[in-house]
């Protein structure tokens, strides 16, 4: 029997999911694609699957929806949701049923083969027990928002807001290379990729905006000596200090630290 992880592939595109196999298709993992969300279901009857790469949006079942069904049957299946229209919204939703992560369109071929890498590098070490909360947290964790195992935002004093990475997406990769940080005075959106790891695989990492605004501060020392990112996630590995510009409404897309 083989021991190359199984992918599954959902989209009601045909060339979206060819795309994606051969993004993935270098012999490393045995891959098959479903059409739609039943067509996926019925596969999942028969395949245990490490990972399910799916779009959000699709006629019928929906990639929500075969979330929630395939997660119900075998809870360690790791999902990635893609989507044409991202929404943190959306996005935290699914994460709170239990995707791995999700990768708004359009997407490289490294950015899904890194995130597959991820998404079985996280499921390896929950199968073996080897999952541990960092010693370092936050002293005051409900001031914290969140998109799920990603970024995180804290709101501070003066109304400026810090962003960091989340320890749980640290765990899953490999010795960090580099780090890819907006200049100051760049602004970025809620929901679209705002920091790129590049780990010393050569895999892409991409970190999320939590809320959008104006970059007024980067964390050089971080970005010099990136193991602070895994000693002090939440404290010296804060990245970016910005403006928040819809703060409010934003934060309400946003899983505060408890949940």
């Amino acid at each position: 029997m083989s021991d190359r992880a199984k992918i599954l592939i959902v989209d009601d595109e045909q060339p979206v999911c060819t795309s994606i196999a051969e993004a993935l298709g270098d012999g490393n993992y045995l891959i098959d694609t479903a059409l739609s969300g039943e067509e996926a279901l019925t596969r999942g009857k028969t395949v245990q699957y490490d990972v399910v790469v799916t779009d959000l949006m699709m006629p019928g079942i929906s990639g929500m929806e075969l979330l929630r069904s395939m997660k119900e049957q075998y809870p360690r299946i790791m999902f990635i949701m893609v989507t044409g229209y991202p929404s943190v919204k959306s996005a935290v939703q699914a994460m709170k049923l239990g995707a791995f992560d999700y990768m708004p369109k359009p997407f490289t071929p490294n950015d899904i083969r890194s995130l597959v890498v991820r998404a079985l590098a996280k499921k390896r070490l929950g199968d073996k027990g080897h999952i541990k909360e960092p010693e370092v947290m936050p002293k005051k964790p409900e001031q914290l928002y969140c998109i799920p195992d990603n970024s995180w935002v804290r709101i501070e004093k003066d109304e400026t807001v810090l962003m960091g990475i989340h320890h749980k997406i640290l765990q899953t990769i490999d010795e960090i290379s580099s780090l890819e940080l907006p200049n100051v005075h760049d602004t970025r959106f809620q929901g679209e990729a705002c920091i790129v790891i590049t780990d010393s695989k050569n895999h892409l990492h991409r970190i999320w905006t939590p809320v959008s605004g104006k970059v007024i501060e980067v964390n050089e020392e971080v970005k010099h000596n990136p193991a602070i990112l895994k000693d002090d996630p939440y404290g010296k590995g804060w990245l970016l200090r910005m403006a928040p510009m819809h703060l409010k409404n934003e934060l309400e897309n946003l899983a505060s630290w408890e949940s």
